[in-house]
């Protein structure tokens, strides 16, 4: 998807920088986002709750995450050709009020099917928003301001997984399931209404006409085919997934149940995780623009700390001392900036028309690998775990599934590296 800036705005921006309407759009927009990552990742402050309500075991739990983020991920070039066709006002709005409706549906929800069908409508109303707020971005903002307001619109969305970890949980805790996700729905109800309400759409002149699937598949192909755009793949996916295993599914379930930690002490150390992924971020940014050509050793540095936390933490006798726990969190809390470096190597490896596909790709990858980690996690409980109740020893054994996913990963790092290596040498070559 390509869009251009509205040329009514950008005629003073060039001069002036954005106009504070571009700032009022953009505002609603992060408000969208915030919401959409506290629908995100609502169900990871209720997994132990999750089960008792539906009687569901470790397994199906996952599939609840599972089936959402495969809604997110299959629906992300649908959305993009809607996204040309309809703008971002009403797909934002859109967005906000069919994950109202799931977090509605979940409120009320005793069963599996509810429960599986609440869930489908989150993924789906949330593949709907961050494209589209990155729509609002470029159309109202001047070039040289994009990539900056790109990077805090991202940086202001994690605030939704503390409007989770703390306000969503305490509700969970104090007046129940009805109360916590009947509020998250009236949440989304009004945050679609106000994009409703404030957000414009650029003249639809600046919109060109969507691709056919022939280009589509075209640019897939090419962005694939360069060793650069498979180099982001691979470090989404070995950085991302620890991260979003933790944040999205079993991170709260693990501190209360395998290390004995309250529910108010897991949820500040969830608020802990998100403060040093923002703080974090522009580290590693700033070290990637510094270095661009020793950003992979960046990549296994970042792998490395994440391996090494996860071994002392899982061969310490549970409970581990809380300075442990603080550890853990702050070293994969590093995983979501380091999955950010993916997106570089797609910018820098691909030109300008078919940066956007190769981003593509390359989301798929840390997606992909969460998944799959999330969904061996629940199954390795529920073969260990009597009854409902997950012990210490289960999450312990758990979390080693991720051993075989570090592996892979790092592989596909190190060949798609020596590929890139040996294609710059040839073009240097050549040249």
């Amino acid at each position: 998807m390509q869009t251009v800036q509205n040329p009514q705005v950008s005629r003073e921006a060039r001069k002036q920088g954005a106009a504070p309407l571009a700032w009022a759009l953009w505002s609603v927009g992060v408000l969208a986002y915030v919401a959409a990552i506290l629908h995100r990742t609502s169900l990871g402050v209720a997994g132990l709750d999750a089960v008792h309500r539906f009687d569901a075991s470790a397994g199906m739990l996952a599939s609840f995450t599972v089936l959402q983020l495969l809604v997110y991920a299959g629906l992300q070039i649908p959305v993009g050709l809607m996204l040309d066709r309809v703008g971002p006002r009403r797909m934002i709005a859109g967005g906000a009020l069919l994950m109202a409706a799931g977090q509605a549906l979940m409120a009320v929800s005793t069963g599996i099917g509810g429960a599986v069908a609440a869930r489908v409508m989150v993924g789906a109303g949330d593949a709907m928003t961050f494209i589209s707020v990155l729509a609002i971005v470029a159309s109202w903002f001047p070039g040289r301001q994009v990539p900056v307001v790109t990077q805090l619109t991202g940086l202001l969305g994690q605030l939704g997984q503390v409007l989770s970890a703390v306000p969503l949980a305490a509700l969970l805790h104090g007046p129940g399931w009805g109360a916590a996700y009947g509020s998250a729905a009236a949440l989304g109800t009004l945050i679609g209404v106000l994009a409703l309400a404030v957000l414009r759409d650029a003249p639809r002149t600046t919109r060109p006409a969507p691709p056919s699937l022939r280009e589509i598949g075209r640019d897939v192909r090419a962005a694939w085919r360069r060793p650069g755009t498979r180099l982001g793949l691979w470090t989404h996916f070995v950085t991302q997934f620890s991260s979003n295993t933790f944040a999205l599914m079993w991170g709260f379930p693990y501190l209360v149940s395998g290390q004995g930690m309250s529910p108010a002490a897991a949820s500040t150390l969830l608020t802990l995780f998100v403060l040093a992924n923002v703080v974090s971020g522009p580290l590693v940014g700033r070290l990637v623009a510094r270095r661009p050509l020793r950003r992979s050793r960046l990549v296994l540095g970042i792998v490395a700390v994440n391996v090494a936390a996860w071994a002392v933490t899982l061969a310490w006798p549970p409970p581990a001392p809380s300075w442990l726990l603080v550890l853990l969190v702050l070293c994969v809390a590093l995983g979501g900036p380091g999955a950010m470096i993916g997106f570089d190597y797609a910018r820098t490896f691909n030109p300008p028309g078919k940066q956007g596909t190769a981003t593509g790709i390359v989301n798929v990858g840390g997606f992909t690998a969460a998944l799959v980690t999330i969904l061996l996690i629940g199954l390795v409980l529920d073969a260990l775990s009597p009854g409902r109740d997950f012990t210490p020893g289960a999450f312990r054994a758990a979390w080693t599934v991720q051993i075989p996913i570090w592996t892979i990963g790092v592989a596909g790092v190190l060949r798609t590296r020596h590929l890139v290596r040996r294609e710059r040498a040839a073009d240097q070559a050549v040249s």
